[in-house]
């Protein structure tokens, strides 16, 4: 996974999905900002699902995309490893991760000292 400068200078990325003050979908869960697939445009409606270090991300078509967080410093990375993910900084509490042809914005905070 490749990060940008400002996130190796991080030793720790908090993901801030529980009680962050993202929307939910009806169902209860999370959404976050996606856009999946090749120039899609941005959605705020991708559900996401957490249990312990496992997130789960779902597509509106009925495709998911599963990530394990990290506690070495990367933060995140793809649970099956299949496809290689970029990570780069959207802000200043959210990450944006591309895999394949989809991007996720995620909601982070950064350890003290990480910016």
């Amino acid at each position: 996974m490749r990060s940008d400068r400002a996130l190796k200078g991080s030793l720790l990325v908090c993901l801030a999905l529980a009680g962050c003050g993202r929307s939910s979908n009806p169902a209860g869960h999370e959404t976050i900002s996606c856009a999946i697939g090749v120039d899609a445009a941005w959605r705020d409606d991708c559900p996401v699902e957490r249990a312990r270090d496992l997130l789960t991300v779902r597509h509106a078509d009925g495709g998911f995309r599963r990530f394990r967080i990290v506690h070495d410093g990367r933060g995140i990375v793809p649970a099956d490893g299949a496809e290689r993910a970029d990570i780069s900084i959207a802000g200043k509490d959210a990450i944006e991760l591309s895999i394949g042809q989809d991007r996720y914005r995620l909601p982070v905070r950064f350890a003290e000292g990480g910016k």
